[in-house]
């Protein structure tokens, strides 16, 4: 929460047009953000992450100081060679792509790709001759607050085959990328994945294959409820890892940020627009609905892995246990049960709170008109 947000915000409602809940993103933050990336990590390239907040502004900034950008898709590639990037500064980091998709991020100039098996591996050679790939590898995710699937990467003893495959086909097998999670709070995470990814960059060394560089992924975190490690320590860790298993020959690295650049640069204004009982015997626990949910904005909160705080005017009054719960006429839509917030047992209907911490992964989840409910309206300052 920033005083120009705060600002903006009070300017918004003296002109009446605080209608519904709106994000507001400042710039001068994501700037802080990233200029703390590059001293924290001096010699890897800094490729943001655009699907956690693809804003025009936002990727201008980012384009204007110099960051690279990790896209999921061809809209993304769009958005960024429009906000400045030329293609050299482009990875089309999803594993999963149609191979039309992989053509035409060629054709915009776009040689970076990455790839967890050997299907994958084919549609590129075909798609986008002489192409850079990157295998990513599965690995543990332990002390992240969004522990990633399956569904991306392959264990790192297929890795090997998989870029051997590609130098095969004429690609240029580049190196290994792994994600340790998202939202992760312990920086010793990226020593297991990196002695993994050296075992590879050994193994393939012997066959003659050469790789270049490691892909150290996003993971780092923004601040929520708990406090989190500040980003030179991740930085110590992670230099302290590479030139343990790495030795003196450290590849080329780069990261990809995504809620760690823009996460505490929003501030959500949300309205409270009822405040219930379920029973009188549930006397204890009130239910409060906002008019922002997991349909508009905070999709986030889904098994309650993410735990915003939300501010309210009645902050420092005596406080009871409530249950969070989103506008729409979905029974999912419920943000924190499990763990009721103590909130103000003064908090009104009608009340304006404020939700910390959601410049990242909110309106890139927002549905467009679930129930008739507009997607999040976005201001970036």
């Amino acid at each position: 929460m920033t005083d120009r947000i705060l600002e903006f915000l009070a300017e918004r409602r003296r002109n009446g047009r605080d209608n519904g809940p709106c994000l507001v993103v400042d710039l001068d933050v994501v700037r802080e953000n990233y200029v703390g990336f590059a001293k924290a990590l001096p010699d890897t390239r800094v490729f943001y992450a655009v699907k956690a907040n693809p804003a025009p502004e936002v990727l201008s900034l980012l384009a204007s100081l110099g960051s690279c950008f990790d896209t999921a898709s061809v809209v993304e590639i769009e958005q960024v060679i429009a906000a400045g990037a030329t293609p050299d500064r482009i990875s089309f980091g999803n594993t999963i792509k149609k191979e039309r998709d992989v053509a035409r991020a060629f054709a915009l100039g776009v040689r970076l790709f990455a790839v967890d098996c050997e299907a994958e591996v084919e549609k590129i050679a075909r798609a986008a001759p002489g192409s850079k790939v990157f295998c990513r590898i599965l690995c543990d995710g332990s002390g992240a607050e969004w522990p990633l699937s399956r569904k991306f990467g392959c264990v790192p003893e297929m890795a090997t085959g998989v870029l051997e495959h590609a130098h095969r086909l004429g690609l240029n097998a580049y190196g290994v990328s792994f994600h340790v999670g998202s939202q992760q709070t312990n920086p010793r995470m990226w020593d297991a994945a990196l002695k993994s990814a050296a075992e590879i960059f050994r193994e393939l060394a012997e066959r003659g294959i050469n790789l270049q560089m490691v892909n150290l992924g996003g993971g780092f975190p923004t601040k929520y409820l708990k406090n989190v490690p500040a980003v030179k320590q991740y930085g110590a860790a992670i230099f302290r890892a590479l030139s343990k298993h790495f030795g003196n020959r450290i590849p080329e690295t780069i990261i990809e940020p995504g809620r760690g650049m823009v996460g505490n640069a929003g501030l959500i204004e949300a309205e409270v627009v009822l405040i219930s009982k379920k029973s009188e015997e549930d006397s204890e626990i009130r239910w409060v609905y906002l008019d922002i949910g997991k349909f508009n904005g905070l999709a986030e909160t889904t098994d309650e892995m993410i735990r915003y705080p939300i501010r309210t005017p009645a902050d420092g009054a005596p406080t009871s246990p409530c249950v969070v719960a989103g506008p729409s006429c979905d029974s999912v839509d419920v943000l924190y049960e499990k763990q009721p917030y103590q909130l103000p047992v003064s908090l009104e209907i009608g009340a304006k709170v404020l939700i910390e911490g959601t410049g990242a992964y909110t309106t890139t989840y927002s549905a467009v008109g679930f129930n008739g409910f507009p997607p999040l309206e976005t201001h970036v300052i």
